[in-house]
């Protein structure tokens, strides 16, 4: 036998399948009763869809429902629930890391046949006695091969859309959810201080950036010292550059007479909150200024606007009245908030409660939002720049709202004169 097919006859018999229980499992975000009230909203809607099993894909449906957040570098990563067991489907890269890191059972696959993560699905539901007839999925987040290759797996078994049901369970927020969503706000509020501290002429962007993210890190480090440490950014725009929420940070150096836009994101264990601010180098122009107070009307009329009962579309259609009172409805950037919870800039979205005018849905205790009113001024005309105010609030089960942030806003506390 030649060493070529000696190699191949080796790699055939490798395992397709590991059980990886490497170490003990760690200390999850949440209490095991926490995942299982979690799971049991999930079944609920299996209930009601005739559904054998769910195979959640998407970053958020996972982390949501077991703890566990994926880096997927090409691979694929699924949880597998039935009606009375979860199982990650993840790759051997990550070895026991995912076990240990995520409430429920593990199978991990191997790289030596290529459908290996389809054969670790079927594995799931075979090592429960599942015949599935029915599978729930995420179409939000799937990809049409991936879909496709699901329902290759399951022959004849129906796929059935769960995303959307899914998404609105994860708009109520537990206490605990809410305790670990506080923090981060927080958090948030220290990173905020640690770069109003930093802002002086000729200092970059990327600089005051990654002293905001560092003073945020420590702080996530000392709070959840159990649980990984990743994905907390910046975003700190100047100038020109503020014209855009999600403009990352460049070597632009800061010129007295810049607006700055200060946005600061700590992400403790996969829950993202945010600290979104308008401030200016020196003293700014009076259109500056008059767009600037105009912003932060319409900020603190938002505020007031969020409680039990109101409709997201009708919170946008009040607050669009005010910027039309001032000229400005045609400089706003995008709604006026959104839901909080297992979310970031790459995975993530509770779209069924953003404070846009298409949407119906009615604010209830548990719910999380944020108020964040933005305009944009285009370059060269007076008072150019992005404005950008951003405060989270927490819907009480008493009915009563809190805003969690607590950093300054407005003209009276974010002019810096260094």
């Amino acid at each position: 036998m030649s060493n070529a097919t000696a190699a191949v006859t080796q790699i055939s018999e490798l395992e397709r399948l590991k059980t990886l229980h490497n170490g003990t499992k760690q200390q999850l975000t949440f209490s095991d009763a926490e995942f299982e009230r979690r799971l049991s909203g999930l079944r609920k809607i299996m209930a009601a869809k005739e559904l054998d099993a769910v195979i959640l894909t998407s970053y958020h449906g996972i982390k949501y429902y077991s703890d566990f957040l994926y880096t997927t570098f090409g691979r694929n990563y699924a949880l597998v629930v039935t009606a009375d067991s979860s199982t990650t489907i993840t790759a051997n890269i990550d070895a026991g890391m995912p076990w240990r890191t995520s409430y429920g059972d593990n199978i991990v696959y191997t790289d030596w046949k290529r459908d290996n993560f389809y054969f670790g699905l079927q594995e799931a539901l075979k090592r429960n006695g599942v015949k599935a007839a029915r599978i729930g999925v995420e179409d939000d987040a799937l990809p049409l091969m991936t879909r496709q290759a699901i329902a290759a797996t399951f022959d004849g078994a129906t796929l059935v859309d769960v995303s959307q049901d899914a998404m609105r369970q994860r708009m109520i927020k537990s206490a605990e959810e809410i305790e670990v969503i506080k923090h981060g706000a927080r958090i948030g509020d220290l990173g905020g201080e640690a770069i109003k501290a930093a802002i002086r002429e000729g200092i970059t962007e990327y600089e005051v950036a990654l002293i905001g993210t560092e003073a945020m890190v420590h702080e996530i480090a000392k709070t959840f010292p159990h649980r990984e440490v990743r994905d907390t950014w910046v975003w700190f725009q100047s100038g020109i550059n503020t014209d855009g929420a999600h403009n990352w940070a460049t070597t632009r150096k800061l010129q007295r007479g810049d607006i700055l836009s200060l946005n600061c994101f700590p992400m403790t264990s996969g829950y993202y909150t945010a600290l979104e601010r308008t401030l200016f180098l020196g003293e700014p122009d009076a259109r500056s200024l008059q767009v600037w107070n105009a912003n932060v009307e319409v900020h603190k009329r938002g505020l007031e606007l969020i409680k039990p009962g109101a409709v997201c579309k009708d919170i946008a259609a009040e607050l669009n009245e005010i910027f039309i009172g001032h000229g400005l409805l045609p400089n706003r950037t995008f709604g006026y908030g959104h839901s909080f919870g297992v979310l970031s800039h790459y995975y993530g979205r509770e779209a069924g409660l953003e404070l846009r005018e298409d949407i119906d849905t009615v604010l209830e205790p548990g719910m999380v939002v944020s108020m964040e009113p933005m305009v944009t001024i285009a370059d060269g005309e007076p008072g150019a720049g992005g404005y950008r105010e951003h405060d989270i609030l927490v819907i009480g089960e008493d009915g009563g709202v809190e805003n969690i942030t607590k950093f300054g806003f407005g003209p009276e506390n974010n002019i810096i004169d260094a």
